[in-house]
């Protein structure tokens, strides 16, 4: 299965204020008849890609569809939390959407038409029989389903401050900040739909981040600074 996640500046009084900046994709091997499987150190294949000015929105979304055509090819399952919406964001950022993200658009309008094959899950829409809380924001989702994904990127930061260190300053550390962020949006989402469609389970308090800390290796910096790691320091390893 495959998991994709977007980021986009938002901008919501202006027409096209929504501009993606940056995406990953994090792709799971699991057994097709895996409901008894329990899962603690899930291993992951994943694609970061970040812009490095605005003039490279064309190159990212173009990216970003090529992405989505291969997990429609490759892929039983293709997962996004509010996929739509990152969808509409990838498909006005250009004039003409790319085909990617095209098929990705039709699928999802498409994933619960009888006697379709779903290969589409939005886990904001499609994994209420496995939730008991009342929100469906993707953070309040994992705390349900005990994962564990605290955020320590966003301690006295936003993203949008983030990301503007990066447009104006070139601080690689705030570009690396949200693409882990982003990193862990798409691992959440994928777990969270291998949960939903009966594929797999986990121990309570299964630590995201420190998925991450595995599967990423030293790719980003970020991952071996004092708050990562203090964060992995305090909560363990599930």
């Amino acid at each position: 299965m495959a998991a994709v996640d977007v980021e986009w500046s938002k901008n919501y009084r202006i027409r096209g204020g929504n501009v993606p900046f940056c995406y990953s994709v994090v792709w799971l091997t699991l057994p097709r008849t895996g409901a008894g499987t329990r899962w603690s150190t899930p291993w992951f294949r994943f694609a970061s890609a970040y812009v490095h000015d605005a003039s490279e929105t064309g190159e990212l979304t173009a990216s970003a569809g090529q992405a989505l055509e291969a997990a429609l090819e490759r892929a039983d399952l293709v997962a996004g939390h509010q996929f739509t919406s990152d969808l509409a964001v990838l498909a006005a950022a250009t004039g003409s959407p790319s085909p990617g993200v095209i098929a990705a658009r039709d699928a999802w309008r498409q994933r619960r038409h009888p006697g379709r094959r779903q290969q589409i899950m939005d886990t904001r829409y499609d994994a209420g029989h496995v939730l008991t809380c009342a929100s469906r924001r993707l953070v309040d989702v994992c705390a349900d389903l005990e994962l564990e994904v605290t955020q320590p990127e966003l301690r006295g930061a936003s993203m949008t401050g983030l990301h503007r260190r990066w447009l104006d300053t070139g601080d690689a550390v705030a570009r690396e900040k949200i693409s882990v962020l982003n990193l862990r949006h798409s691992l959440s989402t994928a777990l969270v739909a291998a949960r939903a469609a009966g594929l797999c389970s986990w121990p309570p308090g299964l630590n995201v981040s420190q998925l991450l800390a595995s599967g990423l290796g030293s790719v980003f910096g970020w991952l071996s600074s004092p708050a990562f790691t203090a964060l992995l320091e305090d909560r363990g390893a599930a």
